[in-house]
């Protein structure tokens, strides 16, 4: 008959399997509940926001979505907390994007945020969704010539100069401020090369994680008045806007996972050292 195994023998020999339902269970869990998981805010991520908030109630933003479905799950949730932050200001948007892909998620976004419904916003006099224009750092440097040169037709084909919005702004340095949403070229870089630097128009901007590193030199120069940088800065810029959502979800999730792992790796190394001194490791 076999000898009846010790709790640290069960345990030093457990299937891998439980370990991995364990492990998607606690990613799973902050998904679907909201977990009160400690999230510090970067210094980067509360000076947009307080860029943002400083703004004045009713003035007008730029903002410049260049990303595609494969950044989503790291700019989307800034960018849905963004137009609620301009929206609950009462600040007027001019909308565009370099990037092809970005003008039916900005038009997702506006949806999912109410901006419309929810906030009042009017069409053509509250916001302006102009649509996709190829060009990249031509496109921008065409922007602080004319606006609606760039742009002859809004999303919907409505001409530009018949957009009452749009009848006393046509330049980066008309706007109170340049957003810009990206997830790599053209983006940030290029914004900051070809219109910040010359132009002197206040900017922030939100980024994928691996591009932030490349781009935290602007903000040391005063080039950027704030960033914020994959899920991380957008679950930091969600919690200053009070509107929880996928990136501090997300970010719950992954430190659920790394708290997990950690556990996981020290039991193994107990479980050895035990194993040891009973003079049963092999």
């Amino acid at each position: 008959m076999t000898a009846r195994r010790s709790w640290r023998e069960r345990l030093e020999f457990i299937d891998r399997r439980w370990l991995f339902l364990i492990l998607a269970f606690a990613i799973v869990l902050p998904l679907v509940v909201d977990l009160p998981l400690p999230l510090y805010v970067s210094p980067m991520v509360q000076d947009l926001y307080d860029a943002i908030e400083d703004l004045p109630d009713g003035s007008t933003v730029l903002i410049s979505a260049d990303y595609d479905p494969s950044g989503k799950p790291e700019l989307e949730p800034f960018h849905l907390a963004l137009i609620h932050q301009l929206a609950e200001k009462k600040v007027k948007m001019v909308m565009y994007s370099l990037w092809p892909a970005a003008t039916p998620i900005t038009e997702a976004v506006l949806a999912e945020a109410g901006l419309t419904t929810d906030y009042g916003y009017r069409k053509d006099v509250d916001y302006v969704l102009l649509g996709y224009k190829e060009g990249q750092q031509i496109a921008m440097r065409s922007i602080q010539k004319s606006l609606k040169g760039t742009f002859p037709v809004d999303r919907d084909g409505t001409p530009s100069n018949e957009i009452p919005l749009l009848q006393h702004y046509d330049t980066y340095t008309d706007f109170a401020m340049l957003i810009n949403v990206s997830a790599g070229s053209p983006g940030v870089k290029e914004y900051v090369q070809n219109v910040q630097s010359i132009t002197g128009v206040p900017m922030v901007a939100a980024c994928t994680a691996v591009s932030g590193p490349d781009y935290v030199p602007y903000y040391k120069a005063g080039q950027l008045l704030g960033l914020a940088a994959g899920m991380k800065g957008a679950a930091e810029y969600e919690k200053l806007v009070g509107r929880p959502g996928l990136a501090m979800a997300g970010m719950s999730a992954q430190s659920a996972s790394h708290i997990l792992l950690i556990a996981f790796i020290v039991f193994g190394n107990v479980m050895y050292f035990l194993a040891r001194r009973s003079g049963g490791a092999r």
